[in-house]
C-alpha cells in the first residue's frame, strides 16, 4: 500500500508583529529570519461563495506584485483548496487569507476559527471530492498547519518555491 504524503514542515520564519497584520493573533509566534518584500491579508465570510473571491483577490494582488502567470495560477489553485477546506471542514464564520512573498518563497495561508480535527490527506478513492491537500502537497515545496492558541483556530499554510530573481 502506498504511503500518503504528510505535511512537510519546513516553514518560513514569520513576520514580526510590528508590521500590524490584519489579525495579529493569526500570526505564529516564531521569530522571522527574513523580511518579506510583499504581504497582503484579507478576511472573508466562511461561505462557499468566498472561495472564488479569495482566488480573485490573490490573482489580482499577484498581478500587482509582478508575479509570473504560472505562479499566479498555482497560487490561485492553492488558495482555492485551502479556503475550501476551511469553509467545508471547520465551524468558522470567517476566514483570514494571507500572502507573504520574499526572494525565494511565496507563502499562502488561511486562518480559520477551528473545527474538530486538523487538516489531513485522505484516501478518496473514486470520489470526486477530497483531493485538495493532495493537490497542495504536489504543487508546494512545503505545507502544514498550526494552532493559533485561540481555541481550535488554526492556520493552514503552503509555500511555493521560486528561483532567485524570478518574478514572484
Amino acid at each position: 500500500m502506498a504511503q500518503r504524503p504528510q505535511p512537510r514542515h519546513d516553514p518560513l520564519p514569520h513576520e514580526p508583529h510590528h508590521h500590524a497584520p490584519l489579525h495579529p493573533e493569526a500570526l505564529p509566534r516564531e521569530p522571522r529570519r527574513y523580511e518579506p518584500r510583499h504581504r497582503f491579508a484579507f478576511e472573508l465570510p466562511a461561505r462557499t461563495q468566498s472561495v472564488g473571491r479569495a482566488r480573485r483577490l490573490v490573482e489580482e494582488r499577484l498581478i500587482l506584485w509582478g508575479c509570473a502567470a504560472g505562479t499566479r495560477d498555482t497560487a490561485a489553485l492553492v488558495i482555492s483548496e485551502l479556503a475550501t477546506n476551511a469553509v467545508l471542514h471547520t465551524a468558522s464564520s470567517r476566514i483570514v487569507c494571507e500572502l507573504r512573498e520574499n526572494a525565494t518563497t511565496l507563502r499562502i495561508s488561511v486562518r480559520d476559527e477551528g473545527g474538530p480535527a486538523g487538516p489531513r490527506i485522505r484516501d478518496c478513492g473514486a470520489e470526486e471530492r477530497g483531493r485538495g491537500l493532495l493537490i497542495v502537497d504536489a504543487l508546494c515545496a512545503a505545507w502544514g498547519a498550526e494552532r493559533t492558541g485561540h481555541g481550535t483556530a488554526q492556520i493552514v499554510w503552503a509555500e511555493l518555491s521560486r528561483g532567485l530573481g524570478d518574478p514572484c
